[in-house]
């Protein structure tokens, strides 16, 4: 961040948000932690097989690029319990996937059109 991007304030120095405007769209982080000590982990739930299966679908549906989609990978996001999870920013939506077909629904649905799947979320208690 540049100078010109932030004002100090009493509280310290804050950006201006007003005049940001995001790289991207949304992101989609996908967890792909693996624990090596037998503990859960969305590694162990094919979160790899959903993370390329997201990529592919956002670059086929033409979503990908600056101004639009970026998926990336993640370390572990510390809600293992309901393993597989990703993230989609900036709306802070996390789900759980199973198969593809829950993978293009949630580039389809959210990441195209921006309508949360509320079949996938994932409940809000739900941590490690």
């Amino acid at each position: 961040m540049t100078e010109s991007n932030c004002s100090n304030t009493e509280g310290g120095v804050v950006a201006d948000i007003a005049q940001h405007v995001s790289y991207f769209e949304r992101h989609i982080f996908f967890c792909l932690n693996e624990r090596k000590n037998g503990e859960a982990c969305c590694a162990q739930h094919a979160a790899l097989d959903g993370f390329e299966r997201c990529k592919s679908q956002v670059k086929a549906a033409g979503l990908a690029g600056p101004g639009k989609v970026r998926v990336n990978k993640s370390g572990c996001l510390d809600r293992c319990a309901a393993g597989p999870v990703a993230v989609v920013y900036p709306e802070a939506v996390w789900y759980s996937f199973v198969d593809n077909q829950d993978i293009d629904e949630i580039v389809e649905s959210h990441l195209k059109n921006g309508r949360v799947v509320e079949r996938l979320l994932i409940p809000g208690d739900s941590g490690r």
